[in-house]
């Protein structure tokens, strides 16, 4: 744990189970939670409004990052500025482009500009990294969230891009970069190492909190009596009598 008490970055809890959400609240270590569509979809939630409100009386001391999922430009800034309203600690996320390939750099710029809070999403290029900060106001908080996840599912090496999206940020001291989708806990200190602000991480990722400074002896034996113990509880079994006898190992 003293590993993770040294960590610059914040961990953000990325989900739509609000059991589970709760579960990460009580946790010092989560310092935001972020949500989507399809989270919240793959959750059950039927009621955006219901849920998210619901979940804002729940974490009133943290940030919390809800999404618009209008595909026209002008229903995304009502829906935007209506979200923005539910609580002071909210982070609207804006696409950065509609599904028509469009960039919602005039969209960013005018919420921006009016004091909302934005948290551009889905980012993937350095390119889109630079168009976004260009559209933030520089008195007003904003996060711009670089899936380097997905960047990595394509073969990619993320760190150059997400230090590079770094250095682009310090043009707006008021902003925060997110390294959003981690596929590994190995991600958390990755994104520390390069002085990224945020990293969203899911429920079975933060499951593996626990692991950080275990001894990799102690984790060796812990895999070997696990593959041990299944095979026992499996009852696998193979005839070994008419198996010629190995000669004597010495023990090394």
């Amino acid at each position: 744990m003293s590993l993770l008490n040294k960590l610059r970055v914040k961990i953000f809890a990325d989900g739509a189970d609000l059991d589970g959400i709760m579960k990460m609240y009580a946790n010092p270590l989560i310092k935001g939670f972020t949500t989507n569509p399809t989270l919240m979809r793959k959750a059950g939630i039927t009621d955006y409004e219901a849920f998210a409100r619901k979940l804002l009386a729940a974490i009133p001391d943290r940030p919390v990052s809800l999404e618009v999922f209008a595909d026209d430009f002008d229903e995304m800034e009502r829906q935007a500025k209506v979200i923005a309203s539910w609580g002071k600690n909210v982070n609207v996320k804006i696409p950065v482009t509609n599904t028509k390939r469009e960039f919602s750099g005039a969209l960013i710029r005018e919420l921006s500009a009016a004091g909302v809070a934005v948290n551009v999403t889905a980012i993937t290029t350095l390119e889109q990294v630079r168009q976004v900060t260009g559209c933030l106001a520089p008195g007003t908080p904003a996060i711009v969230s670089v899936f380097a996840g997905r960047v990595a599912d394509t073969g990619v090496d993320p760190l150059p891009l997400m230090a590079e999206a770094v250095k682009i940020l310090k043009s707006k001291p008021k902003a925060e970069l997110i390294w959003a989708s981690p596929r590994e806990l190995l991600n958390i200190f990755h994104a520390d190492a390069i002085g990224c602000h945020i990293i969203t991480v899911t429920n079975d990722i933060l499951a593996k909190l626990s692991l950080v400074g275990k001894k990799l002896e102690d984790y060796s034996l812990d895999t070997v009596q696990m593959f041990h113990r299944d095979a026992v509880a499996a009852g696998y079994s193979i005839n070994t009598e008419k198996a010629a006898k190995p000669p004597k190992r010495a023990l090394v």
